[in-house]
């Protein structure tokens, strides 16, 4: 691998595109990405045999393992599988797990990592973290982004509608993240990157607006350009803070008290609603509820199956879950009893 394409901050190729998994091959042929033949692919569980099967022609020397799931331990394995190999780059074909887990496993190898995107739920396709569980709980690791990616559209076509539709609201709760950064500059002093910012905001307005939906290719393609992007911001910035504020604060915090209650880009969107509601900004409260009911993504807690209580604990618990991180969470500092008012406030305003 030449020393310049393993140094490049961003990707070397980004490709959306029917067909992109039988034609991976291609890819591979390009002596950037691979010079010796060495390939390892990782693929998940669920569509494991097809792609294996569309891969097959073009990478009959590649060894192929299966990835169980999106576990700390998982990665773990592969990893130690990857180094035993000596393999020059690993492929990691499929959802956001087998890709998060491949992006960790490549890590602990030492050896550059393309993704290839099978669905579009969230901006972890390109970003430089893996989310993986472990036995604490979920975690976020630091690794490095993908070195090419690759989106199928017949896959994500395939892939469960709700899941596709989460990544709307990922990418658009980029837009209270961005406001929550410039709000700790203001108020903290705290380093501000301007690229990072204008990427990230890029990604959620090249969507907010659309009126188009998952049904077209027109759509996914800007979609997973917007994901894409949106990761690529949180390298340019050295953190998640230009697509992660007081949004996914209240996420994390939903993940911790109400496990299972729904999937990550759902309750982001939900985050960043009820923050821009916090903020009193009613033009962007109403561009991004309107956005999220549009795609079918739920608004209000009741929509996920939390009550106002429960959604009203978690927004008081989301500070603990970001320690250092400046929203407008702890720029209100808001008491329980506040907190509780403010979401009876929100589902009145915009339950269904």
């Amino acid at each position: 691998m030449p020393l310049l394409a393993r140094m490049l901050p961003t990707p070397l190729t980004m490709q959306v595109r029917r067909g992109a998994v039988a034609e991976l091959g291609a890819l591979l042929a390009d002596s950037r990405v691979a010079t010796s033949g060495r390939v390892a692919v990782a693929v998940g569980p669920g569509q494991g045999d097809h792609i294996e099967s569309l891969i097959a022609p073009t990478l009959g020397e590649a060894e192929i393992f299966r990835v169980a799931d999106g576990t700390v331990d998982a990665a773990v394995s592969l990893g130690a599988d990857l180094r035993k190999g000596a393999y020059e780059v690993v492929v990691g074909v499929g959802g956001g797990k087998t890709i998060d887990t491949t992006k960790y496993a490549a890590s602990l190898a030492g050896i550059p990592m393309v993704a290839v995107a099978t669905n579009l739920a969230h901006d972890g396709i390109c970003s430089p973290t893996a989310s993986l569980v472990y036995d604490g709980g979920k975690g976020t690791f630091g690794v490095p982004m993908p070195l090419a990616i690759l989106v199928d559209l017949d896959f994500v076509h395939s892939a469960p509608q709700q899941l596709v539709r989460a990544g709307v609201g990922d990418v658009v709760s980029n837009l209270s993240a961005i406001e929550d950064w410039q709000l700790g500059n203001v108020e903290r002093g705290e380093p501000i990157d301007g690229l990072a910012c204008s990427m990230a905001r890029t990604a959620a307005e090249a969507l907010v607006g659309r009126t188009d939906s998952i049904e077209s290719d027109a759509f996914l393609t800007v979609l997973a350009e917007s994901l894409i992007l949106s990761g690529m911001s949180m390298v340019i910035a050295g953190s998640s803070r230009p697509a992660s504020g007081g949004d996914h604060e209240i996420l994390h915090a939903v993940d911790q008290l109400f496990p299972g209650t729904s999937n990550h880009g759902e309750l982001a969107g939900i985050g960043a609603a009820f923050c821009f509601f916090l903020r009193q900004d009613d033009a962007r409260v109403t561009q991004v509820t309107e956005c999220l009911r549009r795609h079918e993504l739920p608004v209000v807690p009741a929509d996920i199956g939390l009550s106002s209580e429960q959604f009203a604990e978690a927004v008081a618990l989301a500070p603990a879950t970001r320690p250092g991180r400046y929203t407008i969470l702890e720029h209100l500092r808001m008491q329980d009893s506040e907190i509780h008012d403010r979401v009876e406030d929100y589902v009145r305003a915009f339950g269904r």
